[in-house]
Formats: C-alpha cells, structure tokens, sequence
C-alpha cells in the first residue's frame, strides 16, 4: 500500500500583515466523507505497517498481561459506618465499587461486601465507556455518577438507589466530566455543571430530586469566555464551593451545604493575576493564596468575619503548597519541595514535613476521607517501589503500612536503579531528569532509551512505579522522564518560565535533557525515542522540527500541533480558557511567538524521525484535524524514508480506548514500534 497523500486546497490564513498557508485546512470539516476516508486509509496504513509488528505486539502485550495481579483492591476508605474500595479483577477491563460496613478497619473480613457500581455491567464489548465522579448522599442511600460513551467531555448524571439496586428516573445530561457534581447535606439537591458548545463548564445547576432536568434552577453562570467553573464540597461537608478560575486568576462563592436554597457568597471577588483556593477548618476558613507569595501562603479568616485575614504559617519560597486537607484533628498541607512532592503536618504555627526514605518519590494523600477520621491514608511510590498505602495517625503522627500493590511475576527491586540527572539548559538552569533501568542496561555502553516529557499548566512529571514498564525494563530499556520548565516540579516559577513568551524553554530544556543522557553514556541518537501526549505531544513534535536528529524515533501522542490555528478559533473547545497559557494570537507579537514553535507551521523539507502520531475522531481537547493536517504536511515536505503513521481512534477522544485490557493492547502496540525502530528485538 502506498503512503497516503491527502489532497491540497490553498488555504491562505491572513493576520498581523503575515500570510500562514494552509492547505490541509479542509480536514476539519468531520462531515465530508473525504475527511473520513482519509482518516480510514490512513488507518488502512498503520495497519498495513503494524502487520509485520503483530507478534512483537503479542509478545509485549502478554508480558504486560502477565503483569496484571489476580486481583487489585485498594485500602477501604471509611465514612461513617461504611468503608468504601474498588476491586479490579484480572478478567476485568473495569473496575468494580464496593463498600462493607462495619465498626473497624479490623472487622472488614467478616462484614458482607455490597456492589455500589459494577463498571463492567454498564460496559459492552468495543463500546467506549467513561465513568468518571462518583457522589454518595450523607446518608449513604443513594449515589450520583458522571457516565459517558463517546469521549467527549459531556457526560450524563445518572442516580442510583443504593438500597434497591435501582437507577432513579433523574437523568441530567451535558454535565463536564470533572469538578462538577455535589449533594446537599440533606440528599434531596443536587449541584451540577454544564457545558456550552464549546465544552467550557460555564453554569451551576440546583436540581431537586425526583424532578425533571427542564425544571431545574440556574443559579450561577459564567460569561467571561477565558474563565470555568468548577465545584467541589468542602472537606468538612458545610460548604459547596464554586470556583471561577482562569489560567491566571480565581474567584470562590461559598453555598451552605445545609441550606440548598441558600444564595451563593462571594469570598473575594476576582482581581487578574491573584489564585487561591478555600477549605473550612472548625471556626474558620482556610485561604492558600498567591497574592504576595509566589508559590502560595496559607492564611485564615474567622466564619464571621471574612474580611479578617492572619497568616497560620511563615511564607517560605522554597516551598510551593497547593492542596489543603483539614481534619478534625489535624491540618495537612500537600505541595512540593526540593523538587519532589511533600505533605507537611501543621503543629502549632510550623509545617512539619513527613520524612520517606527514598530521595527520589512521589507521595499523596486518599481523596474523598472523612473529616472525622483520626487515620489519613497516605499512598506513596517510587520509580522502584510499587505503590504502597499508609494509614498516618493524626494524634501521634507515626505511619503504619497498610496495603503494598501487588506486582504479578517476579520482581526484586534491588535488580533495579533509579536516578536523577541534572541538564544544562541554554540559559544555564538546572533541568531535572529521573531514570529508572535494569542493573545490567548500561554493562555493555550506551541502552535504547525513551524520554518522556509534558511541561504545561503546571502539571507535574512525578516519579511513578508502573508494573507494566517493567517487560520493557527487563529487555534493557531505559525510561527517563525530563521535567522541563511549563511544569511546577521546582516550584511555582517553574511553570511561569514555561508558559506565554517563555514557551520555548519547555523545548530547548527537552533537548538540553536528551543531550545530557547522550552525554553521560545512558544512550545515543539512534537508540533514542521521545514520547508525549497531548501538550507533551506538542513538546515533543517542536523538538522533531528542532532538534530531530537527535532521536531515532518520536511518538506524539493526540498531540496540540496546530497551536496558531486553533488559538485563533473561539469556538473550539478550551481555546478561549488557553489564551493566558500560550498566549492570544490576535495579539501580533503573540502570534509570531506561537508561530515560531508550532510544529504544524515549521514542517520543513528535511529528515525527520520515524514517527509513530495518535488522535481520537471524537476528541475535544486536541481536535483530531491537527495531527491529521500535521501528518499530511509531514508526508509533503519531509525527505527521508523513515516510517510516518497516524493511527486514529474513529470511537473515543483525548484519553484513548477506555479498558484496561485495551489501553494495554493500545501501549503494546506503541512499544512495538519503538522497539522495532531502535533495533530492540520483542523476544
């Protein structure tokens, strides 16, 4: 079968005197068949090309298959007289939701065991299936969960009565699929969010139960296009809390869970550049709070008066706090410091931090405790250690292990190194890079090797254990995860100096990370491949336009590739709330700025990689068109006879296949390519 080459219409785009071509334009129109029957033939391609991989994918795929333990449940979280869990079992693509109940974590053996949602059950074969918030009413009766079906972000309410098994007439549609659903105290309401066309959560919702949809109350809406909304209920239960938030900026109303009927109160209303985030702890309320304070303090305010603010702690710069946890009994703060994530314990006026042995981990806290609880679980893991469950005594702060995950097959953890590399970036800052690899990887001199990377809003590449790594491990792979600046592992300002006009340095510290591992012996350009997803896959298909050579393979995964496009066009879904994250291209020295980095406007005639590209027809977050039209760029203008394939996913979005067992098959594959394209033998 012959490469797919897609048809040119001249689309001149015209703006800030600059005239960008665009001749793959016409592949966002999903409705013309032509549209589809290129996505199917190249489809047809990738399947053609993966033909000769299909046993390699076998193999790797039963490697990871063997990898799944029997069973997988996780450590019953308590409420009230309930303890709640999930169980994953080995034949299961989805996981099962149950809880006991019982007087103690001790008596859980013997107490029955009640199904609350059985994923498998709402599930059928091929069929995408997302079930993603999960509410149970005060009086544990009745649960509320977010379902969908076809990758996008509206997903349905459906309530359940958990007393009968039954599903409530209640149906409640276009709700966003996170962020977006509380009970009242008293069970009757329930609060949700809607979307608009463009997919933003802009309205909060009062449905009262029993009642239909087209009789629920608008009680808040969101008309600034560059802010969403989102609600969550206080860890204490009194509040609802409705947050307005931009990239930049945040506003909160309280409503009292007790009182559904209540008006909305406005904390503080919103002024551009300041964020902060509320809990309530006994008296007062609790405010993390950047104004003044680069990577946030901690203030409160008393619950009769919310002018009133005192600090509860010193500022410190070099710790960045983000997520409050309030108890009953103890406050604990979550954040990062040294580079690695931290929860800190607050005695008095001081946070203390809770101490791990490892150097290089990641630590979290259960969401979804009770505020009552004297017992907070904590889960930490590492790039070695499965992840293990701890219950943390707030009275005398000792940890006890609870629950260590289970890894089938064997695996001895001492056979195995986890490191940090620190890479010189262009202007001299230091780039942490975590690797992990098998005792012999390196005997013989430089190992095939992949390098991961994401670097946008603020989110983190935290060092994780996977067991299904661990095949790849095992033939001599190595795994390293640059955490290039646009992510906040080194604090707040981490993240600003990858963002708007300093974008650019997400991609160089990438580059400057593969240099440093070519450097220090882990690797070389032929036996290197870079993986990101989504704006990792925007990192990622820059550096093949920048720095190419350098790798022997790139996988960019429903990569944001059309970056000037797409920020120009309000009505796609998430652009307007983005401006203040790249940046707006109405702007001119915006536009030009973009324009300097976006893989699909720098596609030059030249080698490129092999190049393994993804997308979902359905998804709503990176359109499917902008690897489609990068990909037919690519095939245009590139000169080498490396392999191109764009595989998309014509039933699901931005997240891809939806089981266990088929988002497996989906990595199986991808690995395949990697390994057959850096000469690593699947046997």
């Amino acid at each position: 079968m012959k490469t797919p080459i897609a048809k040119r219409i001249p689309y001149p785009h015209e703006l800030h005197g600059d005239v960008r071509e665009d001749d793959y334009y016409w592949l966002r129109d999903r409705e013309n068949p032509e549209v589809i029957a290129y996505l199917e033939e190249e489809n047809r391609y990738y399947d053609e090309v993966m033909h000769k991989l299909e046993d390699q994918t076998e193999r790797i795929y039963q490697k990871m298959v063997d990898r799944v333990p029997d069973s997988e449940m996780n450590v019953p979280v308590q409420h009230g007289s309930y303890f709640y869990y999930s169980v994953l079992d080995k034949t299961k693509q989805y996981p099962v939701y149950a809880r006991k109940k019982a007087e103690s974590r001790e008596l859980l053996s013997e107490a029955k065991e009640e199904v609350v949602l059985d994923l498998n059950k709402l599930a059928t074969d091929d069929e995408y299936l997302s079930v993603t918030v999960q509410r149970i009413t005060t009086d544990q009766t009745r649960l509320a969960y977010l379902e969908n079906r076809d990758g996008t972000d509206r997903y349905t309410v459906h309530i359940k009565d958990l007393e009968t098994g039954e599903l409530l007439p209640d149906r409640i549609p276009d709700v966003f699929l996170y962020e977006s659903m509380e009970w009242s105290r008293c069970g009757t309401y329930i609060f949700y969010t809607t979307v608009d066309e463009s997919q933003r959560p802009y309205q909060l919702w009062r449905h009262r139960l029993g009642s239909s949809a087209d009789q629920d109350e608008l009680i808040f809406e969101e008309k600034d296009t560059t802010y969403s909304i989102g609600i969550a209920k206080s860890q204490s239960g009194k509040f609802i809390l409705l947050t307005s938030r931009s990239k930049t900026t945040s506003e909160i109303h309280l409503l009292d869970a007790d009182s559904p009927l209540s008006p909305l109160q406005l904390l503080d209303e919103r002024r551009e550049g300041i964020e902060y985030d509320v809990e309530h702890w006994g008296d007062d309320l609790l405010i993390l709070t950047n104004e003044g304070a680069l990577n946030f303090q901690l203030l409160r305010c008393p619950l009769d008066d919310l002018s009133s603010r005192e600090n509860v702690v010193a500022y410190k710069e070099e710790r960045y706090l983000q997520y409050m946890y309030p108890f009953k009994d103890k406050l604990l703060i979550f954040g990062r410091e040294n580079g690695v994530t931290q929860i800190w314990m607050l005695n008095g006026d001081e946070l203390e931090p809770i101490e791990w042995d490892e150097p290089i981990y990641t630590v979290s806290i259960v969401s979804g405790q009770s505020f009552e609880t004297s017992e907070v679980l904590i889960q930490y893991e590492s790039l070695l250690t499965p992840k293990t469950t701890y219950g943390l005594n707030l009275l005398t702060g000792e940890k006890q292990c609870l629950q260590v995950a289970p890894v089938s097959g064997k695996y001895d953890p001492s056979r195995f190194r986890q490191e940090q590399l620190w890479a010189e970036a262009e202007d001299g800052v230091k780039v942490p890079v975590t690797i992990v690899y098998h005792e012999v990887a390196l005997e013989s001199g430089p190992a095939p090797l992949i390098l991961h990377a994401y670097g946008s809003y603020g989110a983190n590449s935290n060092p994780r254990f996977s067991p299904y790594r661990l095949p790849l491990l095992e033939k001599g792979i190595v795994f390293a995860t640059a955490q290039v600046r646009g992510g906040s592992e080194m604090g707040r300002s981490w993240y600003e100096d990858g963002k708007m006009q300093n974008k650019r340095n997400t991609f160089t510290d990438f580059i400057a990370a593969a240099k440093a591992l070519i450097k220090e012996g882990y690797t070389t350009s032929d036996k290197m491949a870079a993986r990101g997803g989504s704006a990792g896959g925007l990192l990622v298909g820059a550096v093949a336009n920048m720095a190419g050579d350098l790798f022997q393979v790139i996988v960019p995964e429903v990569p944001f590739v059309d970056v000037v496009t797409t920020m120009l066009d309000a009505t796609i879904p998430l652009t307007t709330l983005e401006w203040d994250e790249w940046g707006n291209p109405q702007k001119e020295d915006d536009y030009f700025y973009m324009k300097s980095y976006s893989p699909y406007d720098n596609v030059e005639a030249k080698d490129y990689p092999h190049l393994y590209i993804t997308t979902g027809l359905n998804d709503p977050r990176v359109a499917y068109w902008e690897p489609a039209k990068w990909t037919a760029r690519l095939r245009e203008l590139k000169t080498d006879d490396n392999t191109l394939v764009l595989k998309t996913n014509m039933g699901a979005g931005h997240f891809g296949a939806s089981g266990r067992f088929s988002q497996l098959k989906e990595s199986a594959a991808c690995y395949a390519f990697i390994l057959d394209k850096l000469g690593v033998s699947a046997e």
